[in-house]
């Protein structure tokens, strides 16, 4: 639902309130016109901007404040409240500021005020003249935003083995895949905001080699571009399993939007699918094609769906949601062999099958780096600014293994980390010095309930709930040693946020 056409705006902000009307909150919502607007109490002072995100349009006031900056409580996006600014992904367009004045006892807003400009970027000594970036997904591209952003005016060319620009990948096994975002949701920025910000994309290339040597990078056509900092944000890719019958035309990975179209384009003409893997994406994408009328089986080798990440009571829940829509689970077991109509299990359990999906996770694309002589170790190693071995070589995303704040190295495969490690590249490779303390989150919905995660627990010794998990209102902490690593939560979107701010003070 727009702002506009929202009942719940809040008071008229043009007639004014008086503190009492905030009822000891820091943020009310209240609006000018049509338009919603936040105030938000900064110390004193009282800050108005546009009351939501500009990414899914999350309500602000509910989320949280962080001195001058507020948090979403849907995707944990960041504002400044002062200049509108995103100033973390996931969203990148600014709010709306809007202009506050006092009469007597009344604080009233009436006038938005004119754009506000980002802040300039870092003046360099040896000011790169050229950048390059290897990679189209999250981290390529909020890295190549950002740099515009902060007025890099150098020559930027963004290479992409894909063939459709940056998108907004979390969504091909959620919304886009079952039929609820259109087409035009997918793109992160329309075709002109490229040429606009001359942005060099270079879709569908596939970027041969690197020469940190000689600051260059060949495409697979020969071509050789020069550059003063390069980073590399070459993802992950689906692994492959080598199952007789995984190269028939009904069986499908997904990573890429054409991916998407070719399971959804598959599934119109089909009954029943088989989905391998129990993970977040095999559940998504059992759940997504459950929505378009498939009758869906659920393979994998675990005992339980997701247990590795969320433990058993909240991998039970999970299933039992994916249960009561019709899904059918086959735990403990694989796929020995693919058929045109039917797949056969390694307990012998012939299922048909018009549609395969196998979804048992990802492995980062190590090949350049490791063939550039960068240090890899089981991703491509950096330092706390997400530098590499080679100086002005920068990673981020999937591809990126960075020192956590326990000394454990963590790579860590999410969209959103994937777009903070992109903006953090990016000003560093501005000479910002910034270093990543960003705390990992991440998001994923299971027929309505959505799960909100944030840290990284790679293991615990203890979990503890409080509230009801079939209840749909809770908070599981995965502790060892007596401290907080993550927390799940669903329907305390707030509680996620501040979990994740405590996480990143301990930090």
């Amino acid at each position: 639902m727009s702002d506009e056409a929202r009942p719940d705006n809040g008071p008229d902000l043009t007639l004014g309130v008086t503190l009492a009307d905030f009822g000891g909150r820091d943020m009310l919502r209240g609006h000018v016109g049509k338009k919603a607007v936040l105030l938000a109490r900064v110390g004193d002072e009282i800050l108005a901007v546009g009351a939501s995100c500009t990414h899914y349009q999350g309500r602000l006031d509910r989320g949280a404040l962080e001195g001058d900056t507020v948090r979403c409580p849907l995707h944990h996006a960041c504002f400044s409240l002062r200049t509108g600014e995103a100033v973390a992904a996931p969203a990148f367009s600014p709010l709306s500021c809007w202009k506050v004045e006092r009469e007597g006892a009344r604080i009233v807003v009436r006038e938005q005020l004119a754009p506000q400009p980002a802040p300039a970027q870092v003046a360099l000594p040896d000011r790169p003249e050229s950048i390059v970036i290897v990679g189209g997904g999250a981290a390529g591209f909020a890295a190549a935003e950002l740099l515009r952003r902060r007025g890099y005016a150098g020559a930027l060319t963004l290479f992409s083995a894909e063939a459709d620009a940056p998108i907004d990948r979390p969504n091909l096994s959620k919304d886009y895949l079952h039929g609820g975002a259109p087409e035009g949701w997918m793109p992160l920025k329309g075709a002109d905001f490229y040429e606009k910000n001359r942005i060099a994309l270079h879709l569908s290339t596939t970027v041969a080699r690197i020469d940190t040597d000689a600051r260059m990078v060949v495409t697979a056509d020969g071509a050789r571009h020069s550059y003063d900092r390069l980073l590399i944000a070459t993802g992950a890719e689906p692994m492959r399993l080598p199952i007789p019958g995984s190269g028939l035309p009904h069986v499908f990975t997904l990573r890429s939007i054409a991916d998407s179209r070719a399971i959804i384009a598959r599934a119109e003409g089909a009954r029943t699918a088989v989905v391998l893997g129990s993970g977040f994406i095999g559940l998504e994408v059992a759940a997504a094609l459950t929505k378009r009328g498939l009758g869906v089986h659920v393979v994998s080798l675990d005992a339980r769906p997701l247990e590795r990440v969320l433990g058993a009571e909240l991998g039970d829940f999970i299933r039992a949601l994916h249960e009561e829509k019709g899904e059918h689970f086959h735990m403990n077991t694989s796929i020995a062999s693919i058929g045109a109509e039917a797949v056969t299990l390694a307990d012998g359990t012939v299922i048909p099958a018009d549609l395969v999906v196998i979804g048992v996770g990802v492995r980062p694309r190590l090949e350049l780096a490791e063939a550039a002589g960068l240090a890899v170790d089981r991703g491509i190693v950096v330092n706390h600014r997400l530098e590499t071995s080679a100086p002005g070589v920068y990673a981020a995303g999937d591809v990126a293994r960075w020192p956590g704040a326990d000394g454990e190295s963590l790579r860590v495969e999410h969209w959103v980390v994937a777009e903070r490690h992109g903006q953090v590249a990016a000003e560093n490779m501005l000479g910002a010095g910034q270093t990543y303390r960003d705390v990992p989150f991440f998001w994923s919905g299971h027929h309505g309930t959505t799960i909100r995660y944030v840290g990284h627990a790679q293991g615990w010794d203890e979990i503890v709930v409080d509230g009801s998990i079939p209840g749909r209102d809770c908070a599981v902490r995965y502790r060892r040693g007596g401290r907080t690593l993550a927390l799940a939560t669903i329907g305390r979107d707030h509680e996620a946020l501040e979990e994740a701010r405590r996480l990143r003070a301990a930090g």
